[in-house]
């Protein structure tokens, strides 16, 4: 090393040394451990579509993955997103209509088949605890041939900790809060919806719901609002001819213009469409939110990031 270099580099730490306010850029301690992201498991509905699979979505904070709903493939989504299959840090149940938990075995027994040995948070609607008994009571045989034959699975490492919740915080822990508040679900008297609230984002899951001044007054501001839409252009399901769909939408679900007009009073900076059937293009329904909402929206795809 030269004279003049050690001259330069003792000159350079002089004059930063007489500039107080200069500093270099530091990450907080944790601060990238805290970035929240949002991966669209499964935004399909009850109808069977190869491409598109039942409702589910991860939240993920630093090293803990949420869960939002159980529908069909959960833990294949979990396993294409990179995500573990051994065990989220808790999952959320909406409701307890069938798409929304079908595989909720496939996230307790699947786990544990894959490691997982001490429960999970199971967050839910009065009914979960008693559904959660009877998945018990149903693969008993199973469980007794994994423990005690020569697959040697943890014993008791199949369970999960119910919450059976009511409207209110239901989470609250390392920087992470969950809200469960009521929607509007047709005759479900017990149908939720969830806010998070994590140290770089806040986001709102509306759950089934037709439109619902509760829904707008917890997700007014939102970084994210996640809402489920169902179209209007069916008059009759398929093999169903008792069943009026519009009627129907108006009671358990929201139009596409009804949350366009929701939305505008809620201002999220981003509107996530999910949960939608596909039997309309993306485009109509962004359309539709248009009339009302300027804001930015985008329709879900499975296993799309934000």
């Amino acid at each position: 090393m030269t004279k003049s270099f050690v001259l330069k580099i003792s000159a350079a730490v002089f004059f930063f040394a007489l500039i107080p306010n200069i500093t270099l850029p530091q990450t907080p301690p944790g601060a990238a451990a805290k970035k929240t992201e949002i991966v669209m498991l499964g935004t399909g509905t009850p109808r069977p579509q190869p491409d598109v699979w039942g409702p589910a979505t991860a939240v993920i904070v630093g090293q803990k993955v949420f869960l939002v709903d159980a529908g069909v493939g959960v833990e294949r989504r979990l396993a294409a997103a990179d995500l573990p299959i051994n065990g989220v840090t808790a999952a959320f149940i909406t409701h307890l209509h069938s798409d929304h938990v079908l595989c909720l075995p496939d996230l307790i027994f699947t786990s544990w088949v894959y490691g997982r040995s001490r429960p999970f948070g199971l967050y839910g609607p009065p009914g979960l605890a008693l559904m959660t008994k009877h998945l018990y009571a149903a693969f008993a045989e199973d469980i007794r041939i994994r423990t005690q034959g020569l697959e040697h699975a943890p014993r008791g490492g199949y369970r999960v900790d119910i919450h059976e919740i009511r409207p209110g915080v239901v989470y609250d822990n390392d920087g992470v809060r969950v809200t469960a508040f009521l929607v509007e679900h047709g005759e479900w008297r017990y149908a939720f919806g969830y806010r998070f609230d994590a140290p770089d984002r806040s986001i709102v899951f509306s759950g089934d719901t037709r439109p619902s001044e509760e829904l707008v007054r917890m997700a007014t501001g939102v970084d994210v609002l996640i809402h489920e839409v169902q179209p209007t252009n069916l008059k009759r399901i398929p093999g169903r001819p008792d069943w009026d769909w519009p009627k129907y939408v108006s009671r358990y679900h929201t139009t596409a213009i009804q949350l366009g007009q929701l939305a505008a009073r809620a201002h999220p900076k981003l509107l996530i469409v999910y949960h939608n059937g596909r039997r309309v293009p993306a485009s109509e329904i962004i359309a539709d939110i248009r009339r009302s909402f300027a804001g930015q929206v985008v329709v879900a795809d499975d296993l799309q990031r934000f």
